[in-house]
């Protein structure tokens, strides 16, 4: 072989290599020359020097690194790791914790709108009643029915919470007990609510009659 071919050869290699190192992200080129150049240091301190030996410990730096780096990642301590039982046992709570807050909820609904209802017919139904200037059967059709339905439906629905224990809490059977009651009352309400607001439109173009409804309202404020 022509021993400049082998030359050439050589020198091609070469400079493959320093493209390689090139193309390796920055901050690792930089912890090598950090670490070759530590090592050299000492090496030169004792007289000691040579290829094979910066080779051979730069190797072993980037192993060392990649342990330490590695080590970092991982969990120090095992145990502090949650446990599928505990994980499992935080999901229910939660879950009851969020069911609670529904029915909470849906009985301060009934609540709040039963109120409203028992307003309405204490300051609004009863005194026209009394007046004798409108038609309150055919304005409020049935409300003081209806109310009386959700005043017993609140109640079951109190006495289905006073159980001690929230998971046993049911409140499903109520409303299937008072799925009739509530199916029959609604069902007159809602047919009668067109003629009610209608009836409402004819009253209100009578100014005395609207000067009581003005004064209904004022009370319910």
């Amino acid at each position: 072989m022509d021993p400049k071919e082998g030359s050439g050869a050589e020198k091609e290699k070469e400079k493959e290599k320093v493209i390689k190192r090139r193309n390796r992200p920055m901050f690792i080129r930089y912890l090598e020359r950090r670490k070759t150049d530590t090592i050299v240091a000492d090496d030169m301190a004792k007289g000691d020097i040579n290829l094979g030996t910066l080779v051979r410990r730069s190797q072993s730096d980037k192993t060392e690194y990649s342990a330490k780096l590695k080590e970092k990642l991982m969990p120090h301590n095992l145990s502090t790791l949650p446990s599928p039982i505990l994980d499992l046992e935080e999901i229910n709570a939660r879950k009851m914790n969020h069911r609670a807050k529904v029915i909470k909820e849906l009985v301060q609904t009934e609540k709040d709108y039963l109120n409203d209802l028992e307003l309405c017919i204490r300051e609004v139904v009863q005194p026209l009643r009394n007046l004798q200037v409108v038609d309150v059967d055919r304005l409020f059709t049935n409300m003081e029915t209806l109310c009386e339905v959700s005043a017993a439906l609140l109640h079951r629905l109190n006495e289905a919470m006073a159980e001690p224990d929230p998971e046993a809490v049911v409140i499903g059977d109520v409303f299937i007990q008072a799925k009739a009651a509530l199916e029959d009352v609604y069902k007159i309400y809602c047919y009668h609510h067109d003629d009610a607001n209608s009836s409402l439109k004819s009253y209100e173009k009578e100014e005395q009659i609207k000067q009581h409804f003005t004064t209904c309202v004022l009370a319910l404020k």
